[in-house]
């Protein structure tokens, strides 16, 4: 293969948070986590994103997470930092953390809990760029910051030299389409796609890669299929893809009524794990509550359907 024309390609799993059983960051199961997902072929880690828990953990326990994974990492792939904050003045000092402790890259919203005008995101972006020494990423998540990073936000700031990338998790199909024909002139602009389930046809759409949750318990599987993609073997890619929508299953495994969303999907990333030998517990941060034994049960099923070695 020859070498990518964005600094920021193939699969890069936003990674998990384990916590101990009184809530403290279990920094044992996390750099066990890092080295499974570097068994697996990662090409990066997104440490402090949504699957990482990273709205619920104060300060110190960010800078603790992002401590064991660039330790653990050991410089073998890059290591992207959410600095993931209500206003421009706290999301730059999240990010002077991160990179003064190792990150190499910087991953942001848009503010968020104030209501922002689209001049005000943009001018968001260009204060943090301007106020680190790192490539910055925009993550486009509007289910949790209730505002869409448009192509026509994105393109320019990107133009400009102010985003390196974007993490695309707004599920709008035909919006991320658009920037990734936009993004076809700049060629230091990556385009990564957190749905994980048509990481086949973002592909196809000329997505640089993904950044799937789903990646935590099987990244050999999202390798597989990015390696697929990239060689143009479609049917492949769609037949592993096919294999990682029935995996994902495991996110209804949460009783109906008894958890949000993301508990329901970031609990069951974490029982999989538990069940599969990487992290000690599946405890979630409060308010969320770790998925109960009936619920394990029907994980460990899908697990095995999927072909998945636990312990």
């Amino acid at each position: 293969m020859t070498a990518p024309a964005t600094p920021f390609t193939g699969v890069i799993p936003p990674v998990v948070t384990p916590l101990t059983a009184d809530g403290a960051l279990d920094r044992g199961s996390l750099e066990r986590v890092v080295g499974h997902l570097l068994d697996g072929g990662v090409n990066g880690l997104f440490a402090l994103g949504s699957s990482g828990e990273t709205a619920y953990l104060t300060p110190s326990q960010q800078d603790e997470v992002i401590e064991v994974v660039t330790k653990a990492s050991a410089g073998q792939v890059p290591v992207l930092v959410g600095a993931i904050e209500t206003t421009t003045n706290r999301a730059v000092e999240r990010a002077r953390a991160a990179i003064a402790l190792g990150a190499d890259a910087v991953v942001a919203t848009a503010p968020f809990y104030t209501r922002t005008h689209p001049t005000e995101i943009d001018r968001h972006f260009r204060d943090i760029a301007a106020a680190v020494d790192a490539p910055l990423l925009a993550y486009d998540v509007p289910v949790c910051v209730h505002s869409k990073l448009d192509p026509e936000l994105l393109l320019p700031l990107a133009a400009d030299g102010v985003l390196a990338g974007v993490k695309d998790s707004s599920g709008d199909d035909g919006a991320f389409r658009r920037l990734a024909i936009g993004a076809r002139d700049l060629p230091g602009f990556s385009v990564l796609t957190g749905h994980e389930l048509v990481v086949d046809a973002m592909m196809l759409s000329g997505a640089d890669g993904s950044v799937p949750g789903l990646g935590n318990v099987d990244p050999h599987g999202y390798v597989r299929l990015h390696q697929a993609a990239v060689r143009g073997d479609w049917a492949a890619a769609a037949a592993e893809q096919d294999r990682l929508v029935a995996l994902f299953d495991i996110v209804g495994a949460a009783v109906p009524g008894t958890a949000s969303a993301t508990a329901a999907g970031l609990g069951a990333f974490k029982t999989a794990l538990m069940l599969r030998g990487v992290i000690a517990t599946n405890v979630m941060s409060p308010p969320m509550r770790r998925l109960d034994g009936t619920e394990t049960a029907m994980i460990a099923a899908y697990l095995d359907r999927a072909g998945l070695s636990r312990v």
